[in-house]
């Protein structure tokens, strides 16, 4: 899977995002701190990111700040992206599951390695629901403006 990774410093797991990502045997693209031809800054790595999900050069996208809620909130501005901001391995199935959630928005002061593997392990094992509701739900989302 082609995976676009966002940050605005290269503190806490920024790089292990990265290095976690390809061992996993992900194809990444690095926007932001993580890419010295780019701005660094959380606005324009995550809209970066979000872009080349919503494009189509990435399946699913990693965005990341200090909070991880200024990530979430630019690359949730671009049309197509659905992006949650996870603390847990639990928030991050749910945002698969009824959110069908195409970008992960994470913390890059409060993540640790331990727990970006178990929020990864969930994201990736995450599949869509098929339930009528929450297929209408994220329709809906499309109709939001």
């Amino acid at each position: 899977m082609r995976i676009s990774v966002a940050a605005d410093s290269l503190d806490g797991v920024a790089g292990t995002v990265v290095a976690e990502l390809r061992a996993r045997g992900h194809e990444v693209i690095t926007h932001g701190a993580l890419n010295d031809d780019e701005r660094d800054d959380w606005a324009w790595a995550s809209e970066a990111a979000a872009r080349d999900v919503a494009e189509g050069r990435a399946d699913q996208a990693v965005v990341s700040c200090w909070t991880g809620t200024g990530a979430a909130i630019a690359a949730n501005k671009v049309p197509g992206v659905r992006a949650a901001l996870c603390a847990d391995a639990h928030t991050a199935d749910g945002a698969r599951t009824w959110n069908d959630a195409n970008v992960l928005a994470l913390s890059i002061r409060l993540t640790s390695a331990a727990l970006l593997a178990e929020i990864l392990d969930a994201w990736f094992a995450g599949t869509p629901s098929t339930d009528a509701d929450d297929v209408a739900n994220v329709a809906h989302l499309g109709e939001i403006g």
